[in-house]
């Protein structure tokens, strides 16, 4: 008799999963703050690319750490201004409740506008170091990982770089426009796994890092193929 697990691991996908992995070449814009309201007028000011900059790149890197926020603008509010009410709201801000860089950058300016509204003196003073924006371009590559089964998908997630589980899981929501990732749309699309596919995307990446977020992931495909 064939089990549900082994369906499951014989199932051909009807594509396969190519992992993909992009680096990013940074670059200081035009754009810096030295006060609040400098801050804010710069927020206004800056490129999308440099929204995405700040949070959604930002995120990968501090995912080496266990401490932190998860963005840059909550770091400098924190380590800079010395504010740390700001810097938490700041903070609380969720990449994964987005698909549009405007309506993220929308939502640090209502932040830091309600700040100053309750606070209007906070607004010129200076801040302990400058805060500079920057922006990157991607430059997307391939890997020589091509997932035809899902076990070559549970091998695929297990060996690829870090780089390669932030583009597909992170970055991956402002390409799809899609409160998603690119694995669970191959694993929900293409597998028919739509269960996997949502135990996949509710995995959570503020309290972990990226290796931590792999770990899970591959759990949550092994227990469907077991």
């Amino acid at each position: 008799m064939t089990t549900t697990a082994q369906v499951v691991s014989l199932r051909t996908p009807v594509k396969p999963f190519y992992f993909n992995t992009s680096a990013h070449l940074l670059r200081i814009t035009a754009q810096k703050a030295n006060t609040r309201a400098e801050l804010l007028n710069a927020l206004r000011a800056c490129s999308d690319d440099s929204i995405f900059q700040h949070t959604f790149r930002t995120l990968q890197e501090h995912h080496f750490i266990r401490e932190g926020f998860s963005n840059d603008f909550a770091h400098w509010a924190l380590a800079a201004c010395k504010l740390p009410g700001l810097a938490e709201q700041l903070a609380s801000v969720d990449v994964r409740e987005f698909t549009s860089l405007g309506e993220l950058r929308e939502r640090f300016l209502l932040i830091v506008e309600k700040h100053l509204q309750r606070d209007p003196a906070d607004g010129p003073r200076m801040a302990d170091e400058t805060f500079y924006f920057c922006a990157s371009d991607i430059v997307v590559m391939p890997t020589n990982f091509v997932a035809e089964t899902m076990q070559d998908f549970a091998k695929g997630l297990r060996e690829v770089s870090v780089h390669s589980i932030h583009h597909h899981f992170i970055e991956a929501r402002l390409r799809l426009k899609l409160m998603s990732n690119d694995f669970s749309q191959w694993l929900h699309e293409d597998v028919g796994l739509t269960d996997t596919a949502r135990a996949l995307n509710r995995i959570d990446i503020y309290t972990a890092t990226l290796e931590d977020v792999r770990r899970q992931m591959v759990r949550v495909v092994e227990r469907a193929m077991t």
